[in-house]
């Protein structure tokens, strides 16, 4: 018997879960200023969460998806990317998304259920919120593919959860991404529950990475709670890409400390040991250890950061509760660019015309 092929999938990590150096760090993260950079906006992430919750249980905003204990991942794809690639996200990246420009009172409308929310000024060419699992996937192939015929030097950057790579869609994007060498960027977020299901029932693989070897594309993993992890992984994904290397899946470990969504109760499927052990490993006590550790943080400098985050996060809230809510004929005008002749005579008979 002759072995035909061998493959590998590599595990990156430079902060330990003591925030503790545990690999040389890559250039950018030599500079503290640039990782309080991405502290900061991790700590709006999570400020953001809370106040979206809790519109969301006084009945101000409608369902929402928590990114608590993600938001290393959020930090280190939003941070990497240039501003005219394309993002392609599910519910759970809202973090990106404002660090790509949209405003949290966008964010606050399109939770509320009013679609002006998705019609974000900053960036236009990303694509709005896909609540259906793995189909944006596909999506994301097609933009790549468009950006090689126009000879752009731009990439699709496809963020997805652990569960949606059990789909269809998924594998049939990676295999076309790879065939045709696509610029994408595929990132999973592995945080080890799809809803009610866990990581170990989805899928035998061992690791999700190493289901892009079969689409003959790149996989690697990371620590997803080391946001210089997930950074450099992006910055060397997204360089590959640019220069006509191909598409990269990374694989992001992380855990989900939250329910699946507002609509969700995890204590009915998950054991509270198991939750308590992960908040131990969450991602901004980690970053934070480190720069106090540098010198670069301190009590006075978190205290001033809390204060303007949830400032800024209750203004967001204020003017979003300050729009007037959506008239009835609103729910036909997000549809189509010219309205069917049917749907014109529903619009208007809700108009009572």
């Amino acid at each position: 018997m002759t072995v035909i092929a061998r493959f590998e999938v590599r595990h990156s990590q430079f902060l330990d879960e003591h925030g503790e150096i545990a690999a040389p760090l890559p250039e950018f993260a030599r500079d503290p200023q640039n990782l309080i950079a991405l502290y900061r906006w991790m700590v709006l992430m999570r400020a953001y969460d809370a106040k979206a919750i809790a519109l969301q249980r006084t009945g101000q905003l409608g369902t929402f998806a928590s990114l608590l204990g993600q938001e290393a991942v959020n930090a280190g794809v939003g941070s990497a990317m240039a501003e005219d690639d394309v993002f392609l996200m599910t519910y759970r990246e809202n973090g990106v998304q404002m660090m790509r420009g949209v405003t949290i009172k966008e964010l606050f409308l399109y939770w509320g259920g009013d679609e002006r929310g998705s019609a974000f000024l900053t960036p236009r060419r990303d694509f709005p919120i896909c609540i259906t699992i793995a189909a944006h996937v596909t999506h994301a192939v097609g933009a790549a593919y468009a950006m090689k015929l126009r000879r752009e030097p731009r990439v699709a950057v496809c963020a997805l959860g652990d569960g949606a790579t059990s789909k269809g869609d998924f594998h049939e994007g990676l295999n076309a991404a790879g065939a045709w060498t696509l610029p994408v960027v595929f990132v999973v977020t592995n945080n080890q529950w799809a809803i009610s299901v866990p990581r170990g029932t989805q899928s035998a693989a061992r690791t999700l990475a190493q289901k892009a070897i079969a689409a003959g594309i790149e996989g690697l993993q990371v620590d997803g709670n080391d946001v210089i992890a997930v950074r450099h992984a992006m910055d060397q994904a997204l360089a590959k890409a640019r220069g006509g290397g191909g598409p990269t899946l990374i694989e992001a470990l992380t855990y989900r400390l939250s329910d699946h969504t507002t609509a969700d109760d995890a204590t009915r499927y998950r054991n509270p040991d198991e939750v308590a052990e992960a908040w131990k490993n969450e991602p901004l006590q980690r970053l934070r250890t480190h720069l106090t550790a540098c010198g670069a943080w301190d009590k006075g400098k978190e205290d001033a950061l809390l204060k303007h985050c949830n400032e800024k996060v209750q203004a967001a809230a204020q003017a979003y509760l300050d729009i007037p809510a959506p008239a009835p004929e609103q729910i036909f005008d997000h549809l189509y660019a010219t309205l069917p002749a049917a749907l014109q005579k529903q619009r208007a008979e809700a108009l009572g015309e």
